[in-house]
């Protein structure tokens, strides 16, 4: 079976040793070291997430105004509310995974992946069903130009999720808005006492969700064809505690890590792994190399969940490490479950996994096939 082709990692394991930073495409230093990147992403007085020109809440804020955003935010993905959450979630994944029949070609990201984040995503939320294509497609737009590169095209597409949001939140503030995650963040208060602007909570959304979306169909992708490609591994993880699935997912996507990478700004001179980095510099924080760094890792493509959790950085460190794991968290645990439940992961014979174009990380196609499970007695389950 072909080995994952990590390829797309623009920065190769020689480049993290050399000296000097090695430069993005747009002229931008890359770090990618492992301890580079933890000592970057740990020290936000020189490595300022304020780099966007639009607002960010909560990771593009610093200083005061970003632990507020998280005081006022974390609370949504709290182990109360993620266990309220959980059987919600459970259907949705049961739900899309009853409709895929066996022996038949299906795409792990585009037809299971993104459906599964559309769909648990809105349940979350208490958005309408209907709205289940119109962010189907967005989602694929989005990729699209990203993958393109069309800043302009993004642009347009970020606007138009925008659109969305905004519709939604102006329908929170009516007198009888419906009793969901959306009317509480329009409820919410800030330390002010003041209800949060409606450039945030479309700001908030678009984190939670825009974002997300993408980010966890890709993640499917990129479980299911490590499964499909370790089939002794099935029956573990079927059987596997919470807590031991939990950790053998993030291994798998520090493996093949789809959150690539994030932009940082330098505020002050600084040095990475030796070399000058002048002030007011974008940086780049290559996850994904980090998290394939022989010198912490030893062999990149070794599964060893114990022994790598320590130094995973597929959520990111330090104080802007992503604030809706816990819930990225249970939505893979549920889907992987429910995906082993249902039956064997192989790879398709028909079609080959497809990697996605940089700067997405992961595959933007994995054609699986599910075939129905046999007990020891050699009958289907």
């Amino acid at each position: 079976m072909t080995a994952p082709d990590h390829r797309y990692i623009s920065v190769t394991t020689d480049a993290m040793r050399h000296p000097d930073p090695p430069l993005d495409e747009q002229g931008r230093p890359v770090i990618s070291r492992h301890v580079d990147v933890v000592a970057a992403a740990n020290d936000p007085d020189t490595y300022s997430s304020s780099v966007s020109r639009y607002l960010q809440v909560p990771n593009g804020l610093d200083g005061y105004s970003h632990r507020a955003a998280r005081n006022l935010l974390d609370p949504f993905f709290s182990p109360d509310r993620m266990a309220a959450l959980e059987p919600v979630i459970e259907a949705v994944a049961a739900e899309v995974m009853s409709t895929v029949p066996y022996g038949v070609e299906v795409d792990a990201v585009g037809e299971l992946g993104a459906r599964f984040a559309v769909q648990a995503q809105s349940r979350w939320l208490g958005w309408p069903a209907a709205l289940e294509p119109v962010l189907l497609a967005w989602m694929d737009e989005n990729h699209e130009a990203a993958r393109l590169g069309d800043r302009m095209r993004m642009r347009e597409v970020a606007d138009s999720f925008d659109a969305i949001i905004t519709q939604l939140v102006g329908g929170r503030r009516g007198p009888e808005p419906p009793d969901d995650v959306t009317t509480e963040l329009v409820r919410l208060s800030d330390l002010s006492a003041a209800t949060l602007s409606d450039d945030w909570l479309v700001s908030i959304l678009r984190n939670w969700t825009g974002g997300d979306l993408g980010s966890l169909a890709l993640c499917v992708g990129v479980i299911a064809y490590w499964l499909a490609s370790h089939p002794e591994h099935q029956d573990d993880f079927r059987t596997a505690t919470d807590r031991e699935l939990d950790a053998a997912i993030d291994e798998i996507l520090r493996i093949d890590d789809p959150f690539v990478s994030n932009r940082r700004v330098t505020t002050r001179e600084a040095t990475v792994g030796g070399c000058p980095v002048r002030a007011d510099q974008q940086v780049v924080l290559h996850w994904t190399a980090a998290n394939r760094d022989p010198e912490v890792f030893g062999e990149p493509d070794a599964f060893s969940p114990e022994k790598n959790a320590p130094n995973n950085l597929v959520y990111g460190t330090g104080p802007h490490a992503c604030p809706g794991r816990p819930l990225a968290t249970l939505e893979l645990r549920l889907f992987t479950r429910a995906l082993l439940q249902r039956g064997r992961v192989e790879l398709s014979t028909l079609s080959t996994p497809v990697r996605e174009l940089p700067p997405l990380g992961g595959y933007s196609s994995v054609p699986v096939v599910l075939h129905a499970r046999t007990s020891p007695q050699g009958d289907a389950s």
